[in-house]
């Protein structure tokens, strides 16, 4: 009889046979056939005594005078053992008056099938059962978080500004949105950020930013874009991040976040892209003024021209005392800096309204336009050129061959729509691409 708490393997065999025979004929050939054929410690007779096998199932059924079907036999043997007993089966080959044959289609290890079994079930009860608990489970845990994310934020100043709780400490802060921003930072560690609430920033976070060191984070939309423009002309701003396009910084997990803030970007950087050169130069002004001791007062980035600003830069230079090198140096990398930007913006506008047209204009000395040709026709207008051309701004690809024939006539700036294959430039010639300005 079968043990199942001992049964390791099953003997599935395929039995077919040239007559109509019945399960007796079939066990009785099976012990009949066997006996002392593979030795009496694997006799059927014994083995099954013992319990070391099973009771051996045979289902059988006759059709047309043959005889087809299946025999198992439940092994508490060894593979090897079990292995041996099972080929002994293909031995037979008659049962009763018949010609029979016996295939063996497979042996079964009962243990994986448990295993199988076990798993389809630990499947059921994980899906049907744990699943039912996770709601209210995350629920709970969702309640705890929220609550503890609401003690901790805090609000700055009479306008109730949201906070999180280190921004008065901290020497850097993280100038947000909303206070949705401001909760989903805190609820990923980020303490020290602060919400504009728009596009209108209130005064006391503006008071804030002068004296920290100040990151911009903003969502990756058009809104997003108009608060770091808004920023970057009324509060003193060091870096801006941004979330990913189409994001929201409240939507963001924390390892967008943390990704966000790692490609933060200087704000020099962002000036030109979000049109607020003047802005700058405003800033290196006061700036510039506060380090050497003077008073910084307030001026409007629509009040400021370029050439006062650099004059001023200039005298700060030059009252700088001996002693204070590194003061002394940053006025005239803010010099230098404006006078780059003096020389570009000179430029922008020719560049501006050159935009689309496919023309080009050679400037004088004093940046005056000499003539205008379409680019087409600009390698033969410089070749027939008397050599009074010193810049030239084209709404086309610099190519090598413009590169040359404006060397060869001495031209000092070549400034195209696109940088083409370049492979040799003056050093005298300064070549640069509109879209790089």
């Amino acid at each position: 009889m079968q043990n199942s708490d001992t049964t390791k393997y099953i003997i599935h065999a395929r039995i077919k046979a040239d007559g109509v025979i019945e399960r007796p004929d079939v066990i009785g050939a099976i012990f009949g056939q066997t006996e002392g054929l593979i030795g009496a410690d694997l006799d059927l007779r014994e083995l099954q005594r013992s319990g070391r096998i099973g009771r051996l199932e045979v289902n059988i059924k006759s059709n047309m005078g043959k005889s087809i079907g299946t025999i198992e036999i439940p092994s508490s043997l060894d593979k090897v053992e079990t292995a041996v007993l099972a080929s002994s089966l293909e031995t037979i080959d008659r049962i009763g008056p018949c010609i029979a044959n016996i295939n063996i289609s497979k042996i079964e290890d009962v243990r994986t099938s448990k295993r199988k079994k076990v798993i389809e079930r630990a499947k059921q009860i994980l899906h049907e059962m744990f699943d039912e608990m996770l709601p209210e489970s995350q629920e709970i845990t969702d309640e705890v978080r929220q609550s503890l994310r609401i003690e901790e934020i805090t609000a700055y100043g009479k306008e109730n500004i949201p906070m999180g709780p280190n921004v008065l400490d901290s020497d850097a802060i993280i100038v947000v949105e909303g206070r949705a921003d401001v909760l989903n930072l805190l609820r990923y560690g980020i303490k020290n950020a602060i919400a504009v609430g728009g596009t209108n920033v209130p005064q006391p976070v503006i008071e804030l930013c002068k004296k920290k060191t100040v990151t911009a984070f903003t969502d990756g939309d058009r809104g997003g874009e108009l608060i770091i423009k808004e920023l970057l002309q009324v509060a003193d701003v060091d870096y801006i991040a941004r979330a990913p396009d189409g994001k929201g910084v409240e939507e963001l997990v924390q390892k967008e976040i943390l990704k966000s803030l790692r490609q933060k970007a200087p704000v020099e950087q962002a000036l030109d892209y979000y049109q607020v050169s003047k802005k700058r130069r405003v800033a290196i002004i006061e700036a510039t003024r506060k380090k050497i001791g003077g008073k910084s007062e307030p001026v409007a980035p629509e009040e400021i021209e370029l050439t006062p600003v650099k004059e001023e830069l200039i005298e700060l230079e030059q009252i700088a005392e001996p002693d204070r090198s590194k003061i002394s140096e940053e006025i005239r990398e803010g010099r230098e800096e404006i006078e780059k930007e003096e020389k570009e913006s000179i430029f922008q506008e020719h560049i501006e309204q050159l935009s689309g047209t496919l023309s080009a204009r050679l400037l004088d000395e004093s940046n005056s336009i000499i003539n205008e040709v379409p680019v087409r026709d600009l390698a033969s207008a410089l070749k027939g050129s008397n050599g009074h051309i010193t810049s030239v701004i084209f709404d086309g690809v610099i190519t090598q061959r413009i590169v040359d024939i404006a060397s060869a006539k001495g031209i000092v700036n070549l400034i195209g729509a696109k940088m083409g294959n370049v492979v040799k430039t003056p050093a005298s010639m300064h070549i640069e691409a509109s879209s790089e300005l």
